[in-house]
C-alpha cells in the first residue's frame, strides 16, 4: 500500500478520470457520476480524492457531507480497478483523515451485506458497523455487478473517535468476540441459505462465499440468500439488535 498515492481531486481532466474509472468498474454508460456533478461537489468543500499507482489512477472515493451538518460525511461510491491491492485501504484512511482535519466523527455509506469482502472490509479493517437495514434502496439496478439482484443495502456508520477504529487505522484489525453459546440464525448449507436458532444473545449470520458469482451461475440462489438474509439480519436490525463483527470471514455476529 506504500505505493498508493490517494490525493483531492478538483481539475476537470482528473474528474474525467474518475468518471472513466467507475465506468469501468460498473460497466455502465453513462457512468454512475459526471463531471459535472464531481466538479459541483469538488468546488463546495466536499469529497473527491483519487488513488494514484504512479501517474496512473487506481481508485477514487466520492463524499458530500450529511446531517447534522457538520458532523457527518456520507462516501456515495468508491471504487478500485482490483481488490486486493489496498487501494479501498488507502482511501478510506484518506477519508478518514480529511474527515477527522474538519472536526466530522462519522462517516456513514452503504453496501450490500451480501458481498462477503465488503462486509469483512468494512467491519474488521476499518471498524464500521452496520446499524440499518435497506430493502431494495437504490430499486432495480442493471451494472454488471448488481444486474439481476435487488439492490439491499445496510448502512454502515463509522465513528472515527472510537478506540477500535482509531486502532484499525494503525493497522490493528478488530477481531469479532464470539462466544460459546453463540446460535447460529443463517448457514450456508450446499451453497445455499439455511435457518437455524434465534434464541441465543449472540447471534451469527452467514453469507454465502461470492454472490457475484453465484448471481450468473445460479440466480435461484442467489434470490433466496437475498431474502433469507432480508429476514435473518434485516429482521435482527430491526428489532433493536447490533451488529458487532464478521467472524470468520463469513458471518456477522450480532447481539441481541
Amino acid at each position: 500500500m506504500s505505493a498508493i498515492k490517494v490525493l483531492e481531486l478538483h481539475e476537470i481532466e482528473e474528474l474525467r478520470q474518475v468518471v472513466r474509472l467507475f465506468g469501468g468498474i460498473w460497466g455502465v454508460n453513462p457512468p454512475p457520476v459526471t463531471i459535472e456533478l464531481l466538479r459541483a461537489l469538488a468546488h463546495s468543500g466536499n469529497y473527491v480524492a483519487g488513488a494514484y499507482e504512479g501517474d496512473r489512477l487506481v481508485g477514487a472515493s466520492v463524499a458530500f457531507l450529511g446531517m447534522p451538518a457538520g458532523r457527518v460525511l456520507h462516501s456515495h461510491i468508491t471504487g478500485a480497478q482490483a481488490a486486493g491491492h489496498g487501494v479501498g485501504l488507502a482511501l478510506k484512511r484518506h477519508q478518514r483523515e480529511w474527515a477527522l482535519a474538519r472536526g466530522i466523527t462519522r462517516v456513514t455509506w452503504t453496501f450490500d451485506p451480501l458481498v462477503r469482502r465488503n462486509a469483512h472490509f468494512n467491519l474488521v479493517k476499518l471498524g464500521a458497523r452496520p446499524e440499518e437495514y435497506l430493502p431494495r434502496f437504490y430499486g432495480p439496478m442493471e451494472d454488471v455487478i448488481n444486474a439481476g439482484d435487488e439492490s439491499d443495502r445496510v448502512l454502515a456508520v463509522w465513528r472515527l473517535d472510537a478506540p477500535h477504529v482509531a486502532a484499525a487505522a494503525r493497522g490493528e484489525p478488530y477481531p469479532a468476540t464470539v462466544p460459546e453459546e453463540a446460535a447460529v440464525a443463517l448457514e450456508c448449507v450446499d451453497g445455499r441459505p439455511v435457518a437455524g436458532r434465534t434464541d441465543a444473545a449472540t447471534l451469527l449470520v452467514a453469507v454465502p462465499p461470492d454472490i457475484e458469482t453465484l448471481r450468473r451461475t445460479d440466480p435461484d440462489a442467489a434470490r433466496a440468500w437475498r431474502h433469507a438474509l432480508r429476514e435473518a439480519l434485516g429482521g435482527l436490525l430491526g428489532a433493536g439488535a447490533r451488529v458487532t463483527g464478521f467472524h470468520d470471514k463469513a458471518y456477522y455476529v450480532v447481539e441481541r
